[in-house]
């Protein structure tokens, strides 16, 4: 069993990514603060941490080399957010999506942190120009935007502000890969950064392909949870490319045409409401009723079927 690792990370925010996040922090062997302005939040978010690791120590899908006794001991909750950053090294913000809320958080951060630490945010969609305006540490701000949940799907993209010093990157580079996460470096701010606006294109032709009587909303999803999903969870976009065809020039040389004339057929961005809308709520609605219990029960077996995806996906690798 190895020791802890040196240095604290400090998880601000304890919803559902926030617990993740010190999770995984905590499986890589990091002394984890997580820090709430609400004393019963924070106890709630331990005692669900603590229900969640017993349960991935039994099934074989624990993180890391530590047991879930140790990794719990390494977290702690604080309300106080000047004691809770006090000699971290790394801050992770998962506060709410709300621009002016991560704003006076990364303020009040600015004033107590010293120039050593790094400032990352879990936002999805807010561009580290406006979120990092105006800090004096903005060198040490990145975004890290993990994939719900983050326990069971490792990638991570990091976005850094125009002003983020190159080491910063690299650090937190280093950090997510030590904590068993898959990071990704985006060279400059892009709205929706990479992985949402690859999401979002798809979801927009889905949604056309639904709303002109294409298809159904259940074969929809099939072709993606049957057809696409089944080999980009293991391969990228790109590389089923390569490899469709005798290498990338040999499939640009036979699809160019093919891909051109369709991709010429998309239509105009939907908005996504009206009877479109209600249609696809529906379907959904059929298989998973929109209530807390069926919703839940249902990502349980999601997050069941993601670990067992991410066991396989490890023992291919180590093979």
């Amino acid at each position: 069993m190895e020791p802890p690792q040196a240095g604290q990370v400090v998880v601000i925010g304890s919803g559902l990514i926030g617990r993740s996040w010190a999770m995984v922090f905590a499986g890589g062997g990091f002394s984890v603060k997580l820090y709430d302005v609400v004393q019963q939040q924070i106890t709630s978010a331990l005692e669900y941490i603590s229900k969640e690791m017993k349960e991935l120590e039994k099934s074989g899908m624990l993180k890391g080399t530590l047991n879930a006794e140790k990794q719990l001991s390494l977290i702690s909750g604080c309300t106080d957010l000047k004691t809770a950053v006090d000699g971290a090294m790394f801050i992770q913000e998962c506060t709410p999506e709300k621009l002016e809320l991560k704003k006076k958080i990364f303020g009040q951060l600015d004033l107590i942190v010293n120039n050593d630490v790094i400032l990352s945010s879990s936002t999805s969609t807010l561009l580290p120009t406006k979120l990092f305006a105006g800090l004096k540490h903005v060198k040490q701000c990145i975004v890290a935007h993990p994939v719900n949940p983050p326990y069971y799907v490792p990638l991570v993209e990091l976005v850094p502000h125009p002003e983020t010093e190159p080491s910063t990157m690299d650090k937190t580079y280093a950090l997510m890969k030590k904590i068993g996460q898959s990071p990704v470096k985006l060279t400059k701010e892009i709205d929706g950064f990479v992985l949402n606006r690859l999401q979002y294109a798809v979801i927009s032709e889905a949604w056309r392909l639904v709303g002109e009587g294409v298809i159904s909303p259940a074969d929809l999803d099939l072709v993606m949870s049957d057809g696409l999903g089944m080999r980009y969870a293991f391969m990228g976009l790109l590389e089923t490319m390569h490899l469709n065809a005798e290498g990338m020039t040999n499939y640009c040389e036979r699809y160019r045409e093919g891909m051109i004339h369709v991709l010429k057929t998309f239509g105009p961005v939907p908005d996504f409401s009206g009877e479109i809308e209600q249609q696809i709520n529906q379907a959904m609605s059929e298989r998973t009723p929109a209530d807390p219990e069926h919703l839940n029960a249902r990502r349980a077996w999601r997050d069941e079927c993601l670990m067992g995806l991410a066991k396989l996906k490890k023992q291919m690798k180590s093979n």
